[in-house]
């Protein structure tokens, strides 16, 4: 049988890939659908899965691929990931497993009450949670911007 796998996976490069996999685990629920160790016991892959959606965490493998701690901070994507319930709460078991909370949950004019974090590599990560059902014209009229596509 297949691999039953998401649409669109993000990869994400860590130092330390072994550490990555339990913080994410612990700050944000993931669950590991799998593990590919080199004969050395590193972290070759792995994909995380949660809900619909799956991250693939591995090492640094070239120099241009590495995690942003080797780059002084810097990210060229953050990844999101949207809950169902009590993103307070999820928010509060982030900052336990060790994330660094640099936005904390706000309600955003497009119906979702978001926060904003760091990972102990410094990927930027975000999670929203949709409370409001909004319009595209209240959208529209809440921020002054013309909005296309509204889902």
């Amino acid at each position: 049988m297949p691999i039953q796998r998401a649409a669109l996976i993000s990869g994400l490069s860590y130092r330390d890939p072994r550490a990555a996999i339990a913080f994410l685990q612990a700050a944000f629920g993931f669950e590991l659908a799998m593990l590919i160790e080199a004969p050395d016991g590193s972290v070759a892959h792995s994909e995380l899965h949660f809900g619909n959606g799956a991250v693939m965490v591995g090492g640094e493998w070239s120099a241009d691929n590495v995690s942003p701690a080797s780059v002084g901070g810097r990210n060229t994507q953050t990844v999101h990931i949207q809950i169902d319930s009590d993103i307070d709460a999820h928010c509060v078991r982030a900052k336990a497993a060790g994330a660094k909370v640099f936005a904390e949950p706000e309600t955003q004019f497009y119906g979702d009450r978001t926060y904003r974090c760091l990972d102990p590599e410094g990927h930027i990560w975000t999670v929203g949670q949709t409370i409001a059902a909004v319009t595209r014209e209240e959208a529209e009229s809440a921020t002054g911007l013309k909005i296309t596509g509204w889902v």
